[in-house]
């Protein structure tokens, strides 16, 4: 059985390789997986996942998002497999045969689609073209885009915790789902950056494997108890949900 801890992914959305440092040095244990974003990594690059690695350990989600044609994603996540990376991201985009390319190129390590980013509202995508009123709503989309990374192979996809349930009860527990847009519920939701949120509690009833909890960790007075906090949320919805066989 996961420890509470497990289930947080914290991400190192800072700029300096020494911040980042510094937050691993101080969260190492009590969170499950750190992930690297796109400013990090074009920054500090593959140094920087082997240094995390050799030094603590931990799991890594390199979150690149990938989105080009098949054959380059597939290049490209073959080097991100290189690095050892527990789980990489794709965007789900136009075509499913670019998502089969990342998992071929991915091998070992998880592909995960990305639907629709938990910034997004349904105006955003209609304003964008993505979707009409008549769609029947974001929902939609992102369980459209979760069939598309499904039949390609992936491991799982990126959504808001608010589509996690829909998405394990259609596709099983082996379908990860991956919640950004997560506040505690000390910290309060609906503000900042994130449109679609909720606390961890919350993601975790719904059926969410890992929940990407950032800002409420990194800005505390001390980080380490603020992902204990987080943890004793997720270990208290835990204990009320009904064991999984």
């Amino acid at each position: 059985m996961r420890n509470p801890a497990d289930h947080i992914i914290f991400p190192l959305d800072v700029a300096s390789r020494h911040e980042a440092e510094t937050l691993v040095t101080a969260l190492a244990g009590h969170v499950g997986m750190f992930k690297i974003g796109l400013e990090l990594f074009v920054r500090h690059g593959p140094d920087l996942i082997r240094w995390i690695r050799a030094e603590h350990g931990t799991p890594i989600f390199l979150d690149l998002k990938l989105h080009d044609i098949p054959v380059t994603v597939e290049r490209a996540m073959a080097g991100v497999a290189a690095l050892d990376v527990a789980l990489a991201t794709v965007h789900c985009g136009e075509t499913p045969r670019m998502l089969a390319a990342a998992v071929t190129g991915g091998g070992r390590t998880g592909v995960l689609g990305v639907t629709v980013l938990t910034s997004v509202a349904s105006g955003d995508l209609r304003r964008a073209g993505l979707m009409g009123d008549e769609d029947g709503g974001l929902e939609r989309l992102v369980m459209h885009r979760a069939a598309m990374a499904h039949e390609a192979g992936c491991a799982g996809v990126v959504c808001s915790a608010r589509e996690a349930g829909l998405i394990k009860s259609r596709w099983g527990r082996a379908f990860l789902a991956v919640t950004p847009g997560i506040r505690p519920d000390w910290e309060g939701v609906g503000h900042q950056d994130q449109k679609r949120v909720v606390t961890p509690a919350d993601a975790i009833r719904q059926g969410a494997d890992y929940l990407v909890i950032g800002r409420p960790i990194r800005d505390a007075d001390n980080p380490a108890d603020a992902a204990r906090r987080v943890a004793d949320e997720i270990g208290g919805a835990l204990a009320t949900m009904a064991p999984q066989t």
